[in-house]
């Protein structure tokens, strides 16, 4: 696995993944820190659009008063544990707390948030009609 910054070039793949508009996409990558986690046969981004069949996960984030938000992430377990390295880096280099949302039912999503120490503080708002779950992890 191949973990690297977002380019614009990702947007198409991302936003099939996240199932949101290519130019929502395109404006979360150029407005937020994005990581993407590829297979290990992309080396690097080019001018052509990222294949998304290439795309194991991605991540974003944002810091804001004094923590790290979490505003979207999404693969398989071990994908998601990769990536979640990468806002944790950053809030402990800032010493801030880092926080995301886990919509109910996204098991792998919720077990790569416990497993990097992450800890459940309630209840978070609902997405298009689906409950999620706010986790916190506190600045070191």
């Amino acid at each position: 696995m191949h973990v690297r910054d977002a380019v614009e070039a990702d947007a198409a793949a991302l936003a099939t993944i996240a199932d949101t508009p290519t130019e929502a996409m395109r404006s979360v990558i150029h407005d937020r820190t994005v990581y993407v986690a590829l297979d290990d046969s992309p080396a690097d981004p080019g001018e052509e659009e990222t294949d998304p069949d290439d795309v194991l996960g991605f991540l974003s984030f944002d810091a804001r008063d004094g923590t790290v938000h979490v505003t979207q992430f999404g693969g398989a377990r071990d994908v998601c544990a990769r990536l979640l390295e990468e806002p944790l880096r950053f809030a402990s280099s800032e010493a801030m707390g880092v926080e995301l949302l886990v919509l109910d039912g996204e098991d792998e999503m919720r077990e790569a948030a416990e497993s990097a120490g992450f800890h459940r503080v309630g209840t978070g708002p609902r997405f298009e009609g689906e409950q999620t779950t706010r986790y916190r992890l506190e600045a070191p």
